[in-house]
Parts: C-alpha cells; sequence; structure tokens
C-alpha cells in the first residue's frame, strides 16, 4: 500500500507540472498560412497535421510516412547517409525532375540545390513537421517547381536526440506536446561540431555537403532567451563576412522575398535576435558573428550560402511549423526565378584569395562602439520583479507588444590570424589529415620522406580548461613563440597549398589562436606531456660542467635563484638545468603542424 501511494503522489506531482503554465501569456494567432493544412479525409495528411499541428510523429513514424511518401512519387528518393551512435540511420529525401538517386547525377545540372535539416536539435522540430509537408506539396501540387531546382532535405539530423523524448524535455518551448533532446546519445551538442565534427551526424551531413552541389543550405532551430512578436526569425552572418558577394544577395535580394511572403501569410518576420541582456531587451541586441563549429559560421567559410532559422519558441507548435513551411516555398521561389544569380555569387567567393594577409577571427561584442546600427524591435512589455526564489531581480513577461528604437552592437575580430602559403600535417596525424579531407580541404599526400623548411609554433604559455565543453578539454592558448625548423616529413604527411576556395577554413581550423582550431579542441594534447626525464643524481654533476663552462649561464641562474619561491624549489631548480642541456626533449609543447610563409 505504500508503493503505491508513492506512485500516487509522483503521478499527482507529475500532473500539477504538465498543468503548470510556467510560460509567459500567448499571444491569439490566426495567419493566413493555416490555409496549407491539409484535413484528417486526406490520404497524404502528414502525422503532425493529424494533430493540428500540436504533436509531433516519433522517428520511425516519420522515416515511414516519407518512404511512403517517395515510392508514391517518380520525383522522390530517399537514402541513408550514416549511422548515429545508436545505430539508427540518417536519412536524405532528394526531390528532383528526373527522381535522381545519386550526387553525380546533378553535378551536370545547372539548377540551383536546396539543402534543408531539421532536428540538428531534435527539440527543435519545426522544420521536419514543416519540410513533410512542404514536400508532399511540391510532388502532388507544384511538380513543376522542380524543373527549376533540386531540393534535399534531412528531416532529422539527431535521430537519437530525437527519441530520447519526454513532455519534460524543452520548458522554454510552447509545444509540439512531445519534445526530443538537445544533445544526441553521447550528449553533444550537434551544432558545435561542424568545426571539430567528431560526431557521426556531422560527418554524415559534411559529406553530403561535399558530394552534392549544395547552392543554399538551411539549418532549422527554434530560440527562446527573451520574449517578442516575432514569430520566425533567421539571420546568415554578421557585417563582416567571409564571403561577401554571398552574403549581399542573402541581405539584398532574399531577404526581402523571404520578409514579403511571411508578412503576407500572417507571420512576424525579424532577424535573428540576441539581445545584449535578458533581464533589459531594449538595452540592445548583438550581431552574432558565429565561428565555424556553428552552421552559419561554417557556411560563411567554405563560401557555402547558409541561413540559420531561429523560430521564436514562446509561440505555438502550429505558427511555428506554418511560419517555417512559407519560408521554405518563398526561398524555392527565389530559387526559381534567381538562382543563377546566388551561383554566381558562389563562384565569385570561391574563386577570391584575401585581399589581406591577416584572417579576423574570434569574434565578440563591441560595446564601446561610437555609433551602433538601430533597429525597430516589436519586443513584449515586460516588468521587473524581486525573486524570492532566486534571491534577485527577474524578469516578467506581460504577453502584450511593446515596440522599441534599439541599438545593435556589431562584434569585432579579436585576432588577425597570417595565412600562410602552405600547411604541413605530419603522416602520424592522419587523424588531422581525415578531418581535414572530410571538410574538403585540398591537399597533397606524399608518398615519399621530404625535407622543407617550415615555421612550428612552441606553447610559452597555455591553460587546461577547468571543466569538460563537448565532451573536450579545451586549450586556451595565451603566449606563442615561432621557431624555423627544417623538417623531413614522411611518407603519408600532407602538404595543403593555400591557394584554394578553402584557404580560409583551413587556416582556423590549423591556426592555434583561432577558438576553433584542431589545437584549442584538445585534439593535440600528447604535446604538453613528457616522457623522458632526468634523475637529480644526474643534473647536479651535469650542471655543475655547465656553470662552469659557460659563465653566461652562471649569471642566468644567480639572476632566476633572485625569486625566493624558485630558489626554495630543489626540483624547479634542476629542471632549470635539464631545459638547457642537450637532453631535454624539444619537442615538448611543440605544434606540430608545420607552415610555409
Amino acid at each position: 500500500m505504500k508503493t503505491a501511494t508513492k506512485i500516487l503522489a509522483v503521478l499527482l506531482f507529475l500532473t500539477s507540472l504538465l498543468n503548470a503554465q510556467p510560460l509567459p501569456p500567448e499571444i491569439p494567432w490566426n495567419g493566413k498560412s493555416m490555409r496549407f493544412i491539409h484535413s484528417n479525409t486526406d490520404p497524404w495528411v502528414t502525422p503532425a497535421e493529424k494533430s493540428g499541428l500540436t504533436q509531433t510523429p516519433d522517428y520511425a513514424t516519420t522515416i515511414a510516412w516519407l518512404e511512403k511518401l517517395s515510392q508514391s512519387s517518380k520525383h522522390l528518393t530517399m537514402q541513408s547517409i550514416g549511422k548515429t551512435g545508436q545505430n539508427r540511420d540518417l536519412y536524405l529525401v532528394v526531390a528532383t525532375q528526373s527522381g535522381a538517386d545519386k550526387p553525380e547525377q546533378l553535378l551536370g545540372s545547372e539548377k540551383p540545390t536546396l539543402l534543408f535539416q531539421a532536428g540538428i536539435h531534435s527539440g527543435e522540430i519545426d522544420g521536419k513537421d514543416a519540410g513533410m509537408m512542404f514536400l508532399r506539396d511540391v510532388v502532388f501540387e507544384n511538380p513543376a517547381l522542380l524543373d527549376k531546382i533540386n531540393i534535399l532535405f534531412i528531416p532529422v539530423l539527431s535521430p537519437d536526440g530525437h527519441e530520447n523524448s519526454s513532455k519534460f524535455a524543452r520548458v522554454n518551448q510552447r509545444g509540439p506536446e512531445v519534445m526530443g533532446w538537445r544533445t544526441n546519445a553521447r550528449n553533444l551538442n550537434l551544432n558545435r561540431d561542424y568545426a571539430k565534427a567528431e560526431t557521426p551526424e556531422i560527418q554524415a551531413l559534411l559529406s553530403v555537403l561535399q558530394n552534392w552541389p549544395v547552392d543554399l543550405y538551411i539549418d532549422i532551430h527554434v530560440t527562446d532567451g527573451v520574449d517578442y512578436q516575432y514569430d520566425v526569425t533567421w539571420g546568415s552572418t554578421s557585417k563582416y563576412p567571409y564571403s561577401p558577394k554571398i552574403d549581399a544577395w542573402i541581405k539584398k535580394q532574399l531577404n526581402p522575398v523571404l520578409e514579403k511572403a511571411l508578412k503576407k501569410e500572417g507571420h512576424i518576420p525579424g532577424p535573428l535576435i540576441f539581445a545584449r541582456d535578458n533581464k533589459n531587451p531594449e538595452d540592445g541586441i548583438v550581431e552574432w558573428n558565429p565561428p565555424p563549429r556553428f552552421s552559419n559560421g561554417y557556411g560563411d567559410l567554405r563560401h557555402l550560402p547558409t541561413i540559420l532559422i531561429e523560430n521564436h519558441s514562446l509561440k505555438s507548435y502550429k505558427q511555428r511549423v506554418l511560419g517555417t513551411y512559407v519560408f521554405l516555398q518563398a526561398v524555392c521561389d527565389k530559387l526559381a526565378h534567381d538562382g543563377k544569380a546566388l551561383q554566381k555569387a558562389i563562384a565569385q567567393d570561391q574563386a577570391a584569395r584575401p585581399e589581406k594577409v591577416n584572417l579576423p577571427a574570434n569574434w565578440s561584442t563591441g560595446f564601446g562602439e561610437n555609433k551602433p546600427d538601430s533597429l525597430d524591435y516589436l519586443g513584449m512589455d515586460y516588468k521587473i520583479v524581486q525573486s524570492p526564489i532566486s534571491g534577485t531581480e527577474e524578469i516578467q513577461w506581460l504577453g502584450k507588444p511593446k515596440n522599441a528604437r534599439v541599438p545593435i552592437f556589431n562584434q569585432s575580430a579579436n585576432e588577425q590570424i597570417a595565412i600562410p602559403r602552405g600547411y604541413w600535417i605530419p603522416a602520424e596525424r592522419y587523424d588531422i589529415i581525415e578531418k581535414l579531407q572530410l571538410h574538403g580541404i585540398k591537399m597533397d599526400v606524399i608518398s615519399k620522406p621530404q625535407t622543407v623548411s617550415v615555421q612550428l609554433y612552441r606553447l610559452v604559455k597555455f591553460k587546461l580548461a577547468d571543466e569538460a565543453y563537448e565532451g573536450r578539454v579545451r586549450l586556451q592558448i595565451e603566449e606563442l613563440k615561432v621557431e624555423e625548423r627544417t623538417v623531413t616529413y614522411a611518407p603519408g604527411s600532407a602538404q595543403i597549398n593555400m591557394d584554394q576556395p578553402l584557404a580560409e577554413l583551413a587556416t582556423l581550423l590549423l591556426e592555434p589562436r583561432s577558438e576553433d582550431s584542431f589545437l584549442q579542441w584538445g585534439f593535440f594534447h600528447e604535446i604538453l606531456q613528457q616522457t623522458e626525464y632526468i634523475e637529480g643524481y644526474v643534473v647536479e654533476p651535469l650542471a655543475q660542467q655547465m656553470l662552469k663552462d659557460n659563465p653566461q649561464l652562471k649569471q642566468e641562474f644567480e639572476k632566476a635563484l633572485q625569486d625566493e619561491k624558485f630558489a626554495k624549489n630543489p626540483n624547479a631548480r634542476l629542471r632549470w638545468f635539464y631545459k638547457r642541456s642537450p637532453y631535454y626533449d624539444n619537442n615538448y609543447v611543440l605544434y606540430p603542424v608545420g607552415k610555409e610563409m
């Protein structure tokens, strides 16, 4: 009886949580895009539409419905592009006029190709249900669209996270009723993995980007943070893009079309909103310049037009899904009419080489700007209350529109990184060579030993992070020293000529000061350890002889002894001589990637 009582108490507690309303008041919505929902009597109604767009189907149901749709249309094919950690298939749906199922079938096509993906964060699953509706309507109602464009669709990029679902997965989000998890089965965030590329899901995606001729890539998310009126927000890069021609096409040619289409259908479009202060949104927003660990930062560096959609979590699931549907529809219409202009912009950015020797990197917000840009911000009213829970002031949203003119703070680069003529990756780091090849970076792998003059970095000051981030202990670089060396690289080593479209991406993956370099992500931690050492009884006579033979060294040692802490540390004193002896490991803290300047 006691067990039954405990179970009943738990059920009552869970019921009370489900009935609680922790979210701010919802603004009623009944946009024109409701017309795109098919009725339950339609044989091709999607599982989400059957629920009135309040629920989303599980992964097996999703894939079964898409397989049935693909089998019913000559325009659709469907294939696995890889496996997840839990051995689920990752699927790519291909929509073309000819029913192509291989990337080489599209390589000779002049048609622009759209790739859009959903569920990189599987609780943010709007794009999956919108994509299912959209593809159905293309093949059954508007197949002529495929005479002008090709469409690729990844319905769920993180199926393992998708199936780790519950009604309590995302407390900040209004629907669907059951939501997936933010990370994959290894608790890794896929939208932090584009640069380091160590999850099977992102590796599969990069293979698609490498093999299929993608002209526009859309990554669909849901965002929270602050309340505002916008239901569909999106962005590509800040005002300092690595792909300026692409950036101009997106902002000047595509964005006005998207805004017009969304407004026409009863949605409220807006830019990506990242508040400078979540408790004071009118203090301004930050125009984000994403690093390459994120989809849009990565796309900018590889000259791939990339759009990050962030639907607003406090809008209903129905409103968000339909806004995504309209967004996809408008993108495809624009590509059908103006895709060649985008392809021209891509070619121009790929053919360009950086005019400046230094590449800007590691962006942060410069709040000290004299004249920030500004925005007519469609916000929501709020009040600040003293919280008895947190013991400090908290924001309380009131569910009423409040407009304001707010500043936009742009980000600036903290580093200017020199782009070399080339890099050398030693053969023993075949894992790094394979990662660079996965990114599509061109290289020559040598079959015979080759001796070259290169620059190598030695770490002078560095610090390991106090805690893990994305499964790795990151390395913070504080000071580096450049050393000139002649190195003989073994067969299997790779030489990267930087006269290539992905030179900027290669630079930010290989340069130690880049925040998304393989070094800072912890792929070279072996250089931080010493395997050879020297005993004190060996150092003692060696040091005596060194002082006798080198008066200058004696002066330096006497100066070092003026540091009381050093003088009282016997091991430090012995190590001081070991480091200056020919027996010391000269490869300790030496980053093994060589540069040709």
